[in-house]
């Protein structure tokens, strides 16, 4: 890559890392986990990884302390530290090594030990090398290979990074999750590793060719520092493609749930909806699923709050309707959807009654809230679901709101019942 190409690419990830580390800072403030706190190390220390490997950065920094390949130091044991993350974090994910924990431990502080003792033989070898003239961050590898210090530092830096990736590789590649969306991630990870493994591919031979004082792989050794970038790319998607995946969904599903939220909180209880806003999604919400979970928890409440005013005329409306429009069903064959339709229009139902009633006690100059009608609690449709299941069953209800079927459900049930209110009929 040319300075420029460099520029553009490493700042650009300098970018992308910084702002998943951020997010990954956020979800850590919430939930404090080993990994995650790997992960989010991880990532800020990438960030000024690259920001410092930019053609731009390599020069400031070293102009600043008067070296100019000084932060080459800093770049590459930034560059081993992540990659001790990364390895680190796979013991910590695991299945077989959670069941050992006494395993567990000796192999994270066996290779905490390698990586820190690798860290200290690199700063020896570099603060006591003879670095003197330019230095060009692209080629520190080649220009430098002919100093014994230099070819140390390297050989230290290389051997580190090739075991650290391999073994990395090798447990991403044979480690079984139960989560699939995890497994997923595992494998972009481990692809990662190996394209990480082609700078050294790269590197290695034109150091050792440069030390013996030929530069004829030279752009080779650069050219390596490509792998090192698309390696870095896959490894974000690995390490935040599914956190990314269930942030939309979840921000997707508190949209889709907005409608319901509607009916059943906002128009029904003040005191649920807390303000008016309350269950908005906002472009830049992080904790999306606190919102979600908080908005299943106060549609149930508020689903419960008009109970008193359901009735099963709207469910068999639909039941009915939904038969004349499909006769091959018999009366007990309802699927999810038409389940969901029935209790949309069940809650339909009973808001217009319930606002009905708020109407007509205001009218009378009365205070408090209506009183509920005597008779026995109807049930809505899907009220056994089970509680890992009830966001779905939202959503499917949320979705059936503006339902035609549902419509014509309601406008059926509220007409019958005017004519019977005309004919002094309220049974």
């Amino acid at each position: 890559m040319s300075e420029n190409a460099s520029n553009i690419v490493y700042l650009s990830i300098t970018a992308i890392t910084f702002a998943i580390g951020c997010w990954k800072a956020l979800a850590l403030l919430r939930d404090s986990t080993p990994p995650l706190a790997l992960t989010t190390a991880m990532f800020l220390c990438a960030s000024v990884v690259y920001l410092l490997a930019s053609p731009a950065g390599y020069t400031a920094l070293g102009n600043a302390v008067g070296r100019p390949s000084f932060a080459t130091l800093p770049v590459y044991l930034g560059i081993m530290s992540c990659f001790a993350f990364l390895h680190l974090i796979t013991f910590l994910w695991s299945p077989e090594l959670r069941q050992t924990p006494a395993a567990l431990h000796r192999a994270v502080a066996g290779w905490s030990v390698a990586y820190t003792a690798a860290a200290a033989l690199m700063i020896v070898f570099f603060t006591t090398a003879d670095l003197k003239g330019p230095a060009d961050p692209l080629r520190f590898n080649t220009e430098f290979a002919d100093e014994p210090l230099v070819l140390l530092f390297l050989a230290v830096f290389l051997a580190t990074l090739s075991s650290g990736t391999l073994n990395t590789w090798s447990r991403c590649r044979r480690m079984q999750l139960d989560d699939p969306r995890l497994q997923h991630s595992l494998r972009a990870f481990g692809i990662a590793m190996l394209g990480i493994f082609g700078y050294v591919v790269c590197s290695a031979p034109a150091i050792a060719l440069a030390a013996a004082g030929h530069h004829a792989l030279d752009t080779v050794g650069v050219f390596g520092s490509t792998f090192g970038a698309g390696g870095t790319v896959i490894m974000c998607y690995g390490l935040s493609g599914s956190a990314l995946g269930a942030w939309l969904r979840e921000r997707r599903d508190t949209r889709a749930l907005q409608p319901l939220w509607d009916l059943v909180v906002a128009d029904v209880d003040s005191d649920l909806a807390f303000n008016a806003s309350s269950s908005r999604s906002h472009p830049l919400a992080w904790n999306t699923g606190f919102n979600l979970h908080r908005m299943v928890i106060k549609i149930l409440d508020g689903m419960r709050s008009v109970r008193p005013w359901v009735s099963k005329e709207a469910a068999e409306a639909v039941y009915s309707l939904q038969a004349q429009q499909l006769p091959s069903l018999g009366p007990s064959d309802t699927t999810p959807d038409v389940e969901a339709a029935a209790t949309a229009a069940a809650l339909r139902d009973a808001v217009d009654q319930l606002q009905t009633a708020w109407h007509k006690w205001r009218s009378e100059g009365r205070t408090g809230r209506p009183q509920a009608p005597e008779k026995a609690a109807t049930s809505l449709p899907g009220d056994g679901t089970r509680a890992g299941d009830e966001r779905k069953r939202l959503l499917r209800v949320a979705q059936a709101l503006n339902d035609p079927l549902v419509a014509r459900a309601v406008q059926k049930v509220q007409s019958d019942r005017a004519s019977r209110v005309t004919t002094g009929d309220n049974t």
